[in-house]
């Protein structure tokens, strides 16, 4: 006879009291928009972001019962949630890089303005984007990729508003000289 697993199996969700179902499910009705949106940017397809955003709240909803009892909740949730991102992005085959498919994107969506210069900025400024630090990068995706308020990315990544305000800062600080160097080249 082996000895018993380390991990606890999950608690049923049908073994849980109402409202502890109501707010995982208030949770996900939530954090699935926003999410599913944030994946897209990092992966590039509506089928990664999906599958990956799924993967999150199935850890989530085994994980939920502890994590009522966390004072960062939200935070806990968005560290699962860029977990499962880096897995799809391990798992994926190689092709262009999401963000420089948003960079198309970017471009034609643009009439007035001449589609290549508009497609080279995009792509300049994704490239410096992801030399940024981890939080910053999140920051500036969720701020200007998804056109959330600092509120609302603060609330996404469970962290407070001053805290996205302060990534943001020194992201615009970091791109600021990354786009000068990049200019100069």
């Amino acid at each position: 006879m082996g000895l018993p697993s380390r991990r606890r199996r999950p608690t049923p969700m049908s073994q849980w009291n109402p409202t502890a179902r109501l707010s995982y499910w208030a949770f996900h009705a939530n954090r699935r928009p926003s999410y599913m949106r944030f994946a897209y940017l990092q992966l590039g397809s509506d089928a990664a972001a999906e599958d990956a955003v799924d993967a999150t709240f199935d850890s989530i909803m085994h994980e939920w019962l502890r994590m009522l009892h966390m004072d960062r909740l939200d935070a806990y949730a968005w560290t699962i949630l860029k977990q499962r991102l880096v897995d799809r992005q391990r798992a994926r085959s190689t092709g262009p890089e999401p963000m420089h498919i948003t960079a198309f994107e970017a471009a034609l969506k643009e009439a007035r303005a001449d589609r290549y210069e508009v497609l080279a900025d995009t792509i300049r400024f994704y490239s410096a984007v992801s030399r940024l630090a981890e939080r910053q990068r999140d920051a500036v995706l969720l701020r200007y990729g998804l056109q959330c308020t600092p509120r609302e990315a603060a609330s996404v990544m469970g962290v407070d508003e001053a805290t996205v305000r302060s990534q943001l800062g020194q992201a615009h600080r970091r791109l600021a000289r990354l786009l000068d160097a990049s200019a100069g080249s």
